[in-house]
């Protein structure tokens, strides 16, 4: 749905103005976010186990400057996806196969993922494609036997087969970024898009400082004083 509701916005000539704010420095541009509330019909389930259709509100959101942060995290993430992919493919292109159907099984094994960290699962690629094709070839390999070989014997030679990468980076067009969809269940009539906007950027002064003390060490890891002793030191 989200999807769909930015593909919605993105051509549209002009959205109403809804917030605007200064600049964080005097050389900053004003910040401004446009956006209109449109309706669509969506499934909804109910504590008691039903589901419905339902129509609710969703408040789509443009702010240029949020576009510009992203495309910024997105290019950062991309080249520091390219280091990964660099240091797999010459894990990939260093692995040799006896026959084909081998390869083919490693194809399989990396198809659109990249290696897991830390024991994760792998995940899929971000910001490239990365494409496998089997290369046959030959390689030289050690003699067989001992003792310094005829001048006249061919070097020993052993057919197998390693993978090919094709690494192609994704592009990120702007008009795709800067697009916040926001989803209520208050008419219009009550609240109009500004407010839900607002509603949405306050939670940074009401509920994101209590996130923020929930993960903090003070209340992850707490330190309990029982005995006596360690509450006079």
């Amino acid at each position: 749905m989200r999807q769909e509701l930015e593909a919605w916005g993105q051509p549209q000539a002009v959205l109403p103005l809804l917030a605007e704010k200064p600049g964080r420095t005097k050389d900053e541009a004003p910040r401004r976010w446009h956006g209109q509330s449109v309706s669509r019909q969506v499934e909804v389930e109910y504590s008691d186990g039903r589901v419905a259709l339902e129509t609710l509100r969703f408040v789509v959101v443009h702010s240029r400057q949020l576009a510009q942060q992203q495309i910024q995290a997105y290019t950062a993430a991309q080249e520091k996806e390219a280091e990964v992919i660099t240091a797999h493919v010459k894990h990939v292109q260093a692995r040799w196969f006896a026959c084909a159907a081998d390869a083919e099984a490693a194809i399989t094994e990396y198809a659109s993922r990249g290696p897991g960290r830390r024991g994760r699962r792998p995940r899929p690629w971000r910001s490239h494609a990365v494409r496998y094709r089997v290369v046959a070839e030959t390689r030289r390999v050690r003699r067989a036997r001992r003792g310094r070989p005829a001048k006249t014997d061919p070097p020993p030679m052993e057919a197998g087969y390693h993978l090919g990468v094709e690494v192609t980076a994704l592009a990120n067009p702007e008009e795709d970024n800067g697009w916040t969809v926001l989803a209520t269940t208050v008419p219009s009539e009550a609240c109009t898009d500004a407010e839900v906007l607002q509603a949405y950027q306050e939670q940074n002064t009401t509920v994101e400082p209590g996130f923020r003390w929930i993960k903090h060490p003070a209340a992850i890891a707490p330190v309990w004083l029982e005995k006596p002793e360690r509450i006079a030191a």
